[in-house]
């Protein structure tokens, strides 16, 4: 929900340059700024301005001076020759306003005079310097004004300023506006079981060098109900820092610790990954039925505000044929329409995200139409690894880039030609987010890539999945690492155990960012938190530094319907 509130007024004038009535624009100088939100300032008085609220934000007006003119109380555009020297006014000094709030949702900030000066001396030399009244001695109106909103490339929407002043107004707009793209996604797949073997929680996800968490997964019955998977893992499980006794219904688990995360880390979005391998089987009847859909909608939009999530993903493995393919058009469609709903009653302007898990098999992704999906989707997080594995006869790469024509058995499959089918058939490039391991295949008794085997192995003992290390379990010892520079891929092979493992290092990551900034993609995601290692050697820190500009957009903390008490009130309580 928006919050509107003026700010009481503290002034503390620190200079004072003389100027016409100027419409100047705020200059975003933190992420809760709105861009491009108009304001008007008379007198370019510096001045400080003090709330008592939750976030510190401090905004800069630097004007960006054009003038309208009034000559004996008729308006006079700028643009007329004769007051064109008005358009060459000395810039004011800038204002700034710095703002302390204790509420979680701030909509836009305005800062106006709540006069104008007058001009005093006429122009008679078009060709001379425009003179002005002295300046008005006035404290500014701050009303505050944040965009809750993501503001993600491609697809994010932010609703351009409807408050009014007495100085100032505003058209009101219920039209969201397409912003522009404002950086790379540098996402991370958490899972709820990986707090058990793998011993990987929340609050060891690197929040400041990611923009999303897709948190997976959500499971759903066949009349189309989305619950959660695991009730202790998501809102059950109290960590060290959660008070054993306390008054109300409130959520625990990784959801409370994945909003702390998003209350200290403001660009950091959190999703809610539905499906998965284990939940896909009731995707087909759902989907076809236009009230288990429905249902599905519904119930999906409740969860994610229940838990204080920015958004959902639908990970359906996989539709089989034409009549699913178009059921999961219909699916999408109707999950806009709620969350676009839910948005548009208790947070108006937010845009909450819809991705897909896009699969990189052909037969699989050739069955679905992916152009009309695009319309629905803000990002594809596409599946870019598992080419390779147990269910083959020989080793390969797993997350490869290209097709080695030196080796054709060691790259059956290759990222570039799904990303070129995916953008042939409707997708936006940009919207494609490069899915990449954190995890390794193993290949046993195997003379080298490309190359027949004999079973996969243990694997880690964390994953309990046969054929499965953890990056940061590799590579093992007594192994060398190779590097293939034209299928843009690494692994590591022992001469003494004939073991391989195919597996992402910095190396070929590095050549990843390279793809993705060559070919226009939305950024990166990685598979899954607890594979990645802690400080050097971090896929997740290298790309987070490499890709330089990451999305720092907005996330929502504002859920006044969650039935949970801590995340409808922003965990404010004590002990939280």
């Amino acid at each position: 929900m928006i919050a509107t509130t003026f700010f009481t007024v503290a002034p503390l004038i620190l200079a004072a340059v003389p100027v016409a009535a100027v419409p100047q624009r705020l200059v975003k100088d933190d992420v809760y700024c709105a861009d491009d939100t108009t304001v008007t300032q008379v007198t370019g008085f510096i001045e400080t301005i003090t709330e008592t609220v939750l976030y510190t934000s401090t905004l800069t007006v630097d004007p960006t001076v054009t003038v309208d003119p009034t000559v004996d109380g008729g308006s006079v555009q700028s643009s007329d020759p004769y007051f064109s020297p008005l358009t060459r006014l000395a810039t004011p000094a800038p204002v700034t306003v710095t703002l302390f709030s204790t509420v979680t949702d701030i909509s836009t900030v305005t800062v106006a005079t709540p006069q104008t000066t007058s001009i005093l001396d006429p122009i008679t030399d078009p060709d001379s310097p425009a003179t002005t009244g002295s300046a008005l001695p006035l404290p500014l109106t701050v009303q505050p004004y944040y965009v809750n909103s993501t503001l993600a490339p491609y697809g994010n929407f932010s609703l351009a300023n409807s408050s009014t002043s007495s100085a100032t107004s505003t058209s009101a707009s219920s039209t969201p506006t397409a912003l522009a793209y404002s950086g790379y996604e540098n996402g991370l797949y958490f899972t709820n079981w990986g707090i058990y073997s793998a011993d990987y929680q929340p609050q060891s996800i690197p929040a400041s060098q990611i923009t999303r968490v897709i948190y997976a997964f959500a499971d759903f019955g066949t009349d189309g109900t989305v619950v959660s998977s695991d009730t202790y893992a998501d809102v059950e499980n109290h960590y060290a820092t959660d008070p054993l006794e306390e008054a109300g219904n409130n959520a625990y688990g990784c959801v409370k610790q994945l909003y702390l995360l998003k209350k200290q880390n403001r660009q950091l979005k959190v999703l809610l990954s539905i499906g998965g391998w284990s939940y896909s089987t009731n995707f087909p009847a759902v989907a076809a039925n236009p009230f288990t859909r429905q249902r599905f909608a519904t119930s999906a939009v409740k969860l994610v505000t229940d838990w204080g999530f920015d958004g959902i993903e639908i990970d359906w493995e996989y539709p089989a044929n034409e009549d699913q393919a178009g059921d999961f058009v219909a699916l999408l469609e109707d999950l806009r329409e709620e969350l676009d709903a839910w948005s548009a009653k208790y947070a108006p302007g937010y845009h909450f995200l819809i991705t897909i898990a896009g699969p990189a098999g052909s037969a699989t992704y050739s069955q679905m139409d992916l152009g009309q999906m695009d319309e629905y989707v803000d990002s594809w997080n596409l599946m870019a690894y598992d080419y390779a594995g147990s269910w083959d006869i020989t080793s390969g790469h797993q997350a490869n880039l290209y097709p080695n024509p030196n080796n054709t058995e060691s790259t059956k499959f290759n990222t570039n030609q799904v990303v070129t089918d995916y953008v042939a058939k409707g997708v936006v490039a940009s919207k494609i987010v490069l899915g990449i391991p954190t995890f390794g295949r193993s290949f046993e008794l195997t003379a080298g890539i490309g190359q027949p085997f004999n079973g996969v192995g243990s694997g880690s003992p964390r994953l309990k999945h046969p054929g499965e290390w953890l990056y940061r379990e590799l590579p093992r010892a007594g192994a060398t690492v190779i590097y293939d520079n034209i299928a843009k891929a690494s692994y590591s092979y022992d001469n003494v155990t004939h073991e391989l493992i195919s597996y992402d290092n910095i190396q070929s990551v590095t050549e990843k960012k390279s793809y993705v900034f060559e070919k226009g993609l939305g950024g990166v995601v990685f598979w899954e938190a607890s594979g990645d290692r802690n400080g050097t050697g971090s896929l997740v820190s290298t790309l987070a530094n490499l890709m330089g500009e990451l999305n720092n957009q907005v996330n929502l903390l504002n859920y006044s319907t969650s039935q949970y008490d801590n995340i409808r009130n922003g965990m404010v309580a004590v002990g939280v």
